[in-house]
């Protein structure tokens, strides 16, 4: 499949931000520090699922010194219906200790900092610096990958090569939001299943060949 040109991909980043002007997460938090929770939480969930259980969690404990004080039992029973809660409060407690100890209390704001908290991955760091720092990052999850492989915006066989080329051919005016413009987009509009495309606002410029008709 033929790449996108640069011409077509700055016009793929407009379109999607004409369609959508100012895209936000779907995640519900208070805080850097409750964003970071979220978002370690969603790790193979759906942002549905993390917000019908992060109410509880945050009115309980917004902060690493509460979560901490809270401990990793109750954390669990307030998480329980996210997959892999087990782990996840057993990360949330530690990651939260962690800053305590090594960061004062607050959420770093550098990537190199954030992986090396418990749970705490690349794509989970790009999300938090982009949300709660407005660093122009592009954090690669199923969906950016799908879009990005599907229409010849930037192909790659691993998020990482995804991500690497999402960074070089990304316009600087689009960058700040392009992480959610990609991830709305394969959300609702280019599905795995069964991609949206009549009702596509860049359909005519994507290289997908099985493009879907109306009914």
């Amino acid at each position: 499949m033929a790449a996108l040109t640069r011409i077509q991909t700055g016009e793929f980043f407009r379109r999607l931000r004409q369609a959508n002007p100012e895209p936000r997460g779907e995640l519900h938090y208070r805080n850097a520090y409750t964003l970071l929770v979220a978002v370690v939480l969603s790790a193979q969930a759906t942002d549905a699922g993390v917000n019908k259980a992060t109410p509880a969690l945050f009115d309980a404990a917004d902060t690493p010194s509460a979560m901490v004080k809270l401990g990793e039992a109750k954390v669990r029973d307030l998480i329980r219906t996210i997959g892999l809660y087990r782990t996840k409060a057993k990360n949330v407690v530690a990651l939260s200790q962690r800053l305590l100890d090594e960061f004062g209390g607050e959420v770093p704001r550098s990537r190199e900092a954030l992986v090396t908290l418990p749970g705490v991955g690349r794509k989970t760091a790009n999300v938090v610096l982009n949300i709660a720092f407005g660093e122009p990052t592009i954090a690669v999850d199923t969906h950016i990958f799908r879009v990005a492989n599907r229409t010849g915006l930037a192909q790659g066989k691993t998020v990482e090569a995804v991500e690497q080329r999402l960074e070089k051919i990304v316009p600087d005016e689009f960058r700040l939001h392009a992480h959610h413009w990609l991830i709305l987009h394969g959300r609702y509009t280019c599905k795995a299943r069964k991609p949206d495309c009549p009702r596509c606002v860049v359909r005519d410029i994507c290289k997908f060949k099985d493009k879907t008709k109306e009914l």
